[in-house]
């Protein structure tokens, strides 16, 4: 497109063709006809009179969403029309609203360049102009080793919309919409795009409802229950006495005897490495040697076997009965196979090590994205597991010093730090808060998704410094993300509702201005899609018989070992996973 052409900012109707005439001090911006004039002017906005008259129809092209050139006479102020409205007096002529987002500056060399904010306002009965293509790739068409293209304008699909990965990642972004709106598969392009440029970047996506499986082939390691072990050693106090004792247990008497125990299993435990074991009572300066929040192994049975060590001892009846209790839930968890992820036979070695490079893929260049699926976990287990995930990733980012860049992708994030402070389980959200303020100083950083941004804990919003906002009917929501955006342009937010799907604007600092695009398609085997849901069939494509429903109850109750007898029909063949193995079989690695 040549540079005296204008572009039509209205998507589907054709560029006007208005030629562009260099203005009397000799900027190369103005247009022979300009669409109209200032009538006022404010610090982040301004009015304009439209012209009227048959020599400018061409006004008529341009609506709400348009951008606007103004001269100032120095620069060419950038702005967004936001409102367009019929005079009740005068003539009854048009009036527009603009929302003032930066400005195009031009050398004596005719270079130009856009930067965000205005350094040099308008005047009353500035010119107002339609920009040209050549104006929109001078905002947006900023492709460089630092840039990744993500999709295409809106206002003009000939030019491509980039974002700034390093600005996006290195300081938090979030991704917001209501379903249907494309949000997963919009995270699913930005984060292909993301290891695809970032080689040595490391992910760790906590996927909600199994959708990102297949999203990413060979690149990703897909974990759940079948192939992922959390020791509970593994796990700091708080977490697990959730598994334990549960969230809203009045167990404060056993919860305080398991805390001495722990430690003294854990001296225990290093003791035995070292020494034959001959006692269950390590020196004093063994047992001080750990807490209850060490990550080091230990032994549910040494746990046992001090408390009926000391409940024997004892002459007070209530306190034995504690202790009772206490080894009663022991064993309660420890022996259900619904938690053999958490306490299965291997649960005592010392694993930190392989636990470590499977989940944040430090040792492996070909797949350098986690993808932790949650819906085949214990409904109860679901935020201890992801409190872990947080609490591992942000530590060894300390201990490290930052040694492997890590970006944690938190789906459905307001299930883990609810605005409502009594819901949820409160190490979890501590440890996705702590991610968020403190992470990028240690190389782990923070992409937050969520389809319900004012369930989300504002401070965490407020963090992210790039948000891709999609579609939101649900005004509550519109507010939170307004209040998190410091940008000016978080007024043009009220365009969330009328968003069609894969639309966004983009706001913050991996753009350089607000940006409203159209994603790029996916190819359909990287679409993301649920594997936890029923499918979206109607049809089950044969009868149900007690067979079918046994293995439902055998997978609830986490004992399915075997698949069906070949000799079973083969409709509803709920004993085969997506990958056509049984269930018992592990997830591959």
């Amino acid at each position: 497109m040549d540079s005296d052409e204008r572009v039509d900012l209205v998507p589907g109707d054709a560029p006007c063709d208005a030629p562009y005439e260099a203005s009397p001090g000799g900027q190369p911006w103005l247009a022979a006809e300009p669409l109209g004039h200032l009538i006022a002017v404010g610090g982040s906005e301004a009015t304009m009179q439209f012209a009227a008259g048959p020599s400018h129809q061409f006004a008529a092209d341009v609506t709400v969403g348009s951008l606007l050139g103004i001269d100032t006479g120095q620069s060419l102020a950038i702005g967004t029309l936001c409102e367009v409205a019929r005079e009740t007096k005068g003539d009854g002529g048009a009036i527009g609203r603009i929302d003032l987002l930066g400005e195009i500056c031009c050398d004596d060399r005719g270079e130009r360049w856009f930067q965000s904010g205005i350094t040099a306002y308008p005047k009353l009965d500035s010119a107002v102009v339609a920009i040209g293509s050549d104006e929109l790739r001078v905002i947006f068409d900023l492709a460089n080793p630092n840039t990744v293209e993500i999709g295409r304008l809106r206002q003009n699909d000939a030019i491509a919309a980039y974002v700034n990965i390093d600005e996006i990642v290195q300081k938090h972004f979030a991704i917001v919409g209501s379903t249907g709106s494309g949000k997963s598969t919009a995270l699913a392009l930005i984060l292909r795009k993301i290891i695809e440029a970032r080689a040595d970047l490391r992910v760790l996506v906590i996927d909600a409802h199994n959708e990102y499986g297949q999203c990413f082939g060979d690149r990703a390691f897909v974990a759940g229950p079948g192939n992922l072990k959390l020791p509970f050693w593994l796990f700091n106090f708080e977490e697990i006495v959730e598994i334990i004792f549960g969230s809203r247990s009045r167990a404060e008497r056993e919860i305080g005897l398991l805390a001495d125990l722990i430690a003294l299993a854990k001296s225990e435990y290093a003791r035995s490495k070292t020494a034959a074991r001959s006692h269950y009572r390590p020196s004093q300066a063994d047992v001080g040697r750990y807490t209850a929040d060490t990550p080091v192994p230990y032994r549910t049975e040494d746990l046992i076997a001090y408390a009926e060590s000391r409940m024997g001892k004892l002459e007070n009846g209530d306190v034995a009965v504690v202790y009772q209790r206490l080894i009663m839930r022991l064993n309660a968890v420890r022996k259900n196979p619904r938690y053999a992820f958490i306490f299965g036979d291997a649960g005592t070695e010392d694993t930190m090590v392989d636990i470590l490079c499977q989940l944040l893929r430090v040792a492996d260049d070909e797949r350098p994205m986690a993808i932790v699926q949650l819906a085949g976990f214990p409904a109860e287990t679901m935020e201890v597991v992801v409190s872990v995930l947080f609490r591992l990733a942000f530590e060894f980012g300390i201990w490290s010093d930052g040694l492997s860049p890590l970006l944690i992708v938190c789906e459905e994030a307001h299930n883990y730090a609810n605005a409502d402070q009594t819901v949820g389980f409160r190490a979890a959200r501590d440890g996705l808060s702590r991610i968020a303020k403190e992470g990028r100083k240690h190389g782990v950083f923070l992409g937050l998704v969520t389809q319900r941004p004012h369930q989300l804990d504002p401070t965490l919003m407020s963090q992210c410094s790039t948000v891709f906002a999609m579609r939101l009917g649900h005004e509550d929501d519109q507010k939170i993300v307004r209040a998190a955006v410091s940008d000016a342009a978080s007024r043009q937010l009220a365009f969330l509702p009328s968003l069609g799907t894969r639309e966004a604007l983009v706001i913050g600092a991996g753009v350089p201005t607000v940006m409203r695009l159209r994603f790029e398609e996916l190819p359909r085997e990287f679409i993301p899609q649920s594997q936890a849901e029923w499918g979206g069939r109607l049809d089950t494509g044969g009868r149900i018989d007690e067979h079918v429903i046994a293995t439902v109850v055998a997978r609830w109750r986490g004992t399915f070992t075997a698949a069906r007898p070949a000799s079973e029909p083969a409709a509803a063949d709920l004993s085969l996973r997506s990958d056509g193995l049984p269930w018992s079989a592990p997830f591959r690695n």
